[in-house]
């Protein structure tokens, strides 16, 4: 599959999904077939959570979400995904926004293998704001539903937003900023 936007670094060699992060359409889509098309339906009917597939087929369908659905649809997805493959990890092994996001890249690596496919980097952290480079493959209006889960499930609900973005500024991967009105434990760690 040819990448529209391929972020800095990513060769995506042997690049693999779990199914559970694909199925993460299913769950959001009443009518998958009307939104997808009888072929993407039907293949997404036959995907196995604990087995892997080929990033494109979860590239395609995070395309075809955005074309017919929106950015909104995409944000669920992320939520989605979050659930069915990284929630009950996070909740044993994070405790505050600092845990999350300097998780994100293994969280990302948990649910995605091959080499050299990207991830995520912490470039600042402070108290109520961080922001964090993504040179993953994946839509990041998705990316970003997965965040905004991820920190509500450890009770620190935070702004996500872009300050750059692949996709509408052209630029070589996307800036992701986070805001938060809490400094306390919930988002450093600190008691």
């Amino acid at each position: 599959m040819t990448l529209r936007y391929r972020p800095k670094g990513y060769v995506g060699h042997r690049h693999e999904t779990l199914g559970s992060d694909i199925l993460s359409v299913a769950r959001i889509l009443k009518l998958p077939e009307q939104t997808l098309g009888h072929e993407r339906a039907a293949k997404l009917a036959s995907v196995k959570a604990d087995q892997w597939y080929p990033i494109a087929d979860l590239l395609d369908l995070m395309e075809a979400l955005d074309e017919r659905v929106g950015s909104m649809g995409l944000l669920r997805m992320g939520r989605s995904l979050f659930d069915l493959s990284h929630k009950e990890n996070v909740r044993k092994m994070a405790s505050s926004a600092k845990d999350i996001l300097y998780a994100f890249d293994s969280l990302y690596h948990h649910a995605n293998r091959g080499d050299r496919i990207g991830g995520w980097h912490v470039l600042k952290f402070e108290p109520g704001y961080a922001e964090l480079e993504n040179t993953t493959p994946h839509h990041c209006m998705m990316e970003q539903g997965i965040m905004t889960a991820a920190l509500s499930a450890v009770d620190c609900p935070s702004t996500v937003s872009q300050s750059q973005c692949i996709r509408t500024t052209g630029h070589d991967c996307c800036i992701f900023t986070v805001s938060s009105m809490f400094t306390d434990a919930r988002w450093n760690g600190q008691g």
